[in-house]
Order: structure tokens, then sequence, then C-alpha cells
């Protein structure tokens, strides 16, 4: 008997040991800014983005991601959706996207797990050459911009 709960208790330290280590303690992410104001909304329920990123990376690169935290509401695609209904193609083309994967593990306060997930989209437009992938975290805060090489979609 004493020799099942101790295996059993191994057992679970080895699967918490394994577990733990997929995700590093340090983050990676570059652009997370605490001191982002709070996300605003329009009249069509999409995120108010007025700036336009001057860094290439942005949103392209895991590292920089567009952050997303959003203080009301859990639903991560919600406010994905909210993101990337504000987006046009680059000469201002409606656009249409597809979710990829969850991946990227980093460490963050914002999650029970004490680990946030990037999610990762595939953008298409027409006329467009090669579809771009952008990389968007619920769980952090950032200032909200448009990635290089798209635009921000007219209200009508």
């Amino acid at each position: 008997m004493l020799f099942i709960i101790s295996k059993k208790i191994i057992i679970a330290i080895v699967l918490l040991f394994l577990s733990s280590s997929c995700i590093s303690t340090k983050s990676t992410l570059k652009n997370v800014d605490d001191n982002a104001p709070v996300l605003k909304l329009t009249k069509d329920n999409t995120f108010t983005i007025t700036e336009y990123s001057k860094n290439k990376k942005y949103g392209y690169n895991k590292d920089y991601p567009i952050n997303l935290f959003y203080y009301n509401t859990n639903n991560e695609q919600l406010n994905e959706e909210r993101f990337l209904n504000a987006l046009a193609g680059p000469k201002g083309e409606k656009i249409s996207y597809t979710k990829l994967e969850t991946c990227c593990p980093f460490p963050t306060k914002r999650s029970a797990m004490g680990a946030g997930f990037l999610n990762s989209y595939e953008i298409h437009w027409d006329g467009q050459k090669k579809p771009v992938v952008l990389y968007l975290n619920i769980y952090e805060k950032g200032v909200l911009m448009c990635p290089m090489g798209l635009s921000i979609r007219k209200n009508e």
C-alpha cells in the first residue's frame, strides 16, 4: 500500500516537472505595456485603432504579438474578432481570417495557470499574393496598433 502511494506521488512530481519545463520562467514578449490605454470599442463592436505600427515585427513575430488584453471579458475569440474586424487589406480591401493554432507558451500573472498562449491567424484579402500570419495575445496589455502592410478598416 505504501509503495502504491509513493509511486503515485513520484508520477505526479514527474508530470508536474515535465509540464512546467515547457514554459520558460522569463517572458520573451518585447512589447508588453501595462500602462497602455484601455481598449475602446466602436459602434460596430470592433476595437478602435488609431495608430499604425512602425515596427515590422509587430504582430508578425511571436515575440512581438498584438496584445489584446481587455478587462471585461475572458472570451479570447471575441477580443480577437474585435481586433481583426477592425483591419483591412493594404488598400482598404475587406479581409477574412482563419485561426491556425494556439502556440508559444509564456509566463503571465493574468492566467490561473500562470501561463498564456498566443493564437495565430492567417489573414486573406482579394488580390493578395501570399497570406500573412498575425500572432495575437489576450493575456497582456500593449498599445493597440495596425500592423505594417495592413490598414484600418473604415467605419461604414
